[in-house]
C-alpha cells in the first residue's frame, strides 16, 4: 500500500492532528477526482471549524487516478493519498479508517452527490460525543433527491429488503455519506467481513446490534449519471451479504468485545425489567382465570404460562435489554425452556399450597401464581442477562436529525 502524506504549510510548532479524516474511495476517476477534492478542501477550510484531512483512497485504478491523487497530496494542504493494490470500497475504507488517528472518520463519494452543507450536521454529534455513527439519508421526508426512477426504485427496494431481513432501524444503508467515532471504528471494523459495497450495510447492522447510537441526517442529493456501480453484481453481493449475516447471527456470532463492565446491573435496567414483569404477570393471571373453568387449576396454569413465556422473553429483549434478537435461536429456545420449567415448578407448588389452604376459591390461586412468578423473576433476570441477552444490554438507537 502506497501512501503520500499531506502537505502542511504551517511550521511544525503549530501543526495539529486532524480531528476529522474524510476518505474518498476512488476507482478510475481521473477526471472527477481533481475538481471534487479541490472543491471539498475549499469548503472544509471555509466552513468546518475542526482540523480536517482528506484521504484519497485509490482502489487499484488502471487509469491516471493515482497520479492525480499524488499531485493533489503534493499541492493541497490537508490532502493525502493512499493506493491499494486490490479493488473494493469496503477494503479501502477499512484500511484507511483502521490506521487513522483522527477522532472522527468519515467518507463520501467522489462525485460529491451530497450537498456539502450536510457535513457539519453529520460530524458534529460525533465530535460532541452525542452519537457513535452518523449517516446521510435520502429517504427521510425532509431529504431532497434528484435521481432517475430506476435508481430510486432500486434504492428503496434494497433498503426494504435489508429492513425486512435484518430488522434494522436506520433508513438508508447505502448513502455514500457516513462518519463514525474513533471508538466505534475500533470496535466494529474487526467484525466487518465485506470488502465491497455491502460494507456499509454490515457496519450499520453490527452497530445497531451492539447498542451504538446512529444519527441520521436528511441530505440534498443529486445522483451522478456517470456512476461506476455495476448494479447486477452489486445486488448479488448484497443478497449474499444479508444471507451471511443471518447465518452468523443465528449462530450467535457478530458481537464486538464490549469494554464496559460485564454483569453490571443498573437501576434503569431493573426498572424496565420490573415494568415488563408487571404487564406479563397481569396477562398471565387473566389467562389463568379465563382458562381455569374449562381446563382446571393446574392445566390452566401451565397453558397460561406457556402462552406468556415467549412473549415475555421477546419483550425483555426489546425493552429491558435493548436487543434486536437473542444471542442465537438455540440459546433462545433453551433459555425459554429453563424459564418456563422454573416458573412452572414454583407456581405449581404455590398453587398446591393455595388449594390446601383456600379450597376452591379463585383469589388464593391468583395470589399463589403471582407469588410464584415473583420468586421466578430472580431466576428470569439472571438467565436473560447472563445467558440469552449477554453483551447486548445497551439499547440501539437511531436518531434522525434535520438538514
Amino acid at each position: 500500500m502506497s501512501i503520500v502524506e499531506p502537505t502542511l504549510r504551517p511550521p511544525p510548532a503549530v501543526r495539529r492532528l486532524a480531528d476529522i479524516e474524510i476518505v474518498i474511495p476512488v476507482y478510475n476517476e481521473e477526471l472527477a477526482l481533481g475538481p471534487s477534492v479541490e472543491r471539498l478542501r475549499a469548503y472544509l477550510d471555509a466552513e468546518v471549524p475542526y482540523p480536517t484531512v482528506i484521504t484519497v483512497a485509490d482502489n487499484a485504478s488502471t487509469d491516471r487516478t493515482w497520479q492525480v491523487a499524488t499531485r493533489l497530496a503534493a499541492t493541497l494542504e490537508g490532502v493525502r493519498a493512499v493506493h491499494l493494490d486490490e479493488k473494493g470500497r469496503g477494503r479501502a475504507l477499512r484500511a484507511v479508517w483502521s490506521a487513522s488517528r483522527a477522532d472522527v472518520v468519515a467518507y463520501m463519494d467522489v462525485d460529491l452527490s451530497t450537498d456539502l452543507d450536510a457535513l457539519l450536521p453529520l460530524v458534529a454529534p460525533l465530535v460532541s460525543g452525542h452519537s457513535d455513527l452518523a449517516i446521510g439519508t435520502r429517504l427521510a421526508p425532509t431529504a431532497h433527491v434528484v435521481r432517475g426512477a430506476k435508481r430510486e426504485l432500486i434504492s428503496r427496494s434494497y433498503n426494504l429488503l435489508v429492513r425486512t431481513a435484518l430488522h434494522n432501524r436506520f433508513s438508508d444503508a447505502q448513502c455514500g455519506f457516513k462518519a463514525m467515532s474513533r471508538r466505534a471504528a475500533d470496535r466494529l471494523l474487526p467484525l466487518v467481513l465485506d470488502n465491497e459495497w455491502f460494507f456499509d450495510t454490515e457496519l450499520l447492522v453490527l452497530a445497531e446490534r451492539h447498542g451504538l447510537r446512529i444519527h441520521e441526517v436528511p441530505v440534498d442529493w443529486v445522483d451522478d449519471p456517470d456512476s461506476r456501480v455495476a448494479i447486477a453484481s452489486t445486488a448479488m453481493g448484497d443478497v449474499k451479504g444479508i444471507v451471511r449475516l443471518l447465518r452468523s447471527f443465528a449462530a450467535g456470532k457478530g458481537r464486538a468485545t464490549d469494554d464496559r463492565p460485564t454483569g453490571r446491573i443498573d437501576a434503569a435496567e431493573l426498572a424496565r425489567f420490573a415494568g415488563v414483569g408487571v404487564v406479563s404477570t397481569v396477562v398471565y393471571a387473566l389467562l389463568f382465570v379465563l382458562l381455569r373453568p374449562s381446563l382446571g387449576v393446574l392445566a390452566a396454569n401451565v397453558t397460561a404460562l406457556a402462552a406468556c413465556t415467549a412473549g415475555n422473553t421477546a419483550a425483555h429483549g426489546r425493552i429491558t435489554f435493548g436487543a434486536e434478537q437473542p444471542v442465537g435461536l438455540r440459546v433462545q429456545l433453551a433459555g425459554s425452556a429453563v424459564l418456563f420449567v422454573t416458573t412452572a415448578v414454583l407456581t405449581t407448588a404455590a398453587l398446591a399450597l393455595a388449594l390446601a389452604v383456600g379450597g376452591t376459591a379463585v383469589w388464593p390461586e391468583v395470589v399463589a401464581i403471582v407469588a410464584g412468578t415473583a420468586l421466578a423473576a430472580l431466576v428470569r433476570f439472571a438467565v436473560l442477562k447472563a445467558w440469552i441477552f449477554r453483551s447486548r444490554t445497551s439499547s440501539a438507537r437511531t436518531v434522525r436529525g434535520q438538514n
